[in-house]
């Protein structure tokens, strides 16, 4: 629920503010400018799509596999930028949110967590306790 929670009000956050987040984008110096638009136009549904998915729990383990490669991207992004001394926004939450050792760390407590969530022989929730797959 945490998961999810965090997947759909992060997608929220960056639609109120497309040309805000474009511009986060464009300063941690990775992407190519003319993807910066349509990453900052679409992504946030991925998230919101992704958060919805892990809310109703449909195919949790596959969404959760999904979540974690977005989230590993994301935290990969956060490294390097970080590692290359390029002071930005995360772009997680809004305006604002520098990245830092905390950002880093929280960002790799989400990652954490939708492995966790992906993996297989734990019990899902409305699962019957006599098949676990």
């Amino acid at each position: 629920l945490a998961l999810a929670a965090i997947f759909l009000y992060s997608g929220y956050l960056k639609l109120q503010s497309t040309l805000q987040f474009a511009a986060t984008l464009s300063s941690h110096r990775l992407l190519p400018t003319p993807v910066i638009l349509p990453v900052a136009t679409y992504l946030p549904w991925v998230e919101i799509a992704l958060g919805a998915l892990l809310l109703t729990g449909w195919q949790i383990r596959w969404v959760a596999r999904a979540a974690a490669g977005l989230l590993a991207l994301f935290l990969a992004i956060l490294v390097v930028t970080h590692l290359r001394g390029i002071e930005a926004d995360c772009g997680c939450f809004g305006v604002g949110d520098r990245i830092s050792r905390w950002t880093l760390a929280r960002d790799a407590l989400f990652l954490a967590g939708a492995i966790f969530l992906s993996v297989p022989g734990r019990k899902t929730p409305g699962q019957s306790s006599s098949r676990v797959t």
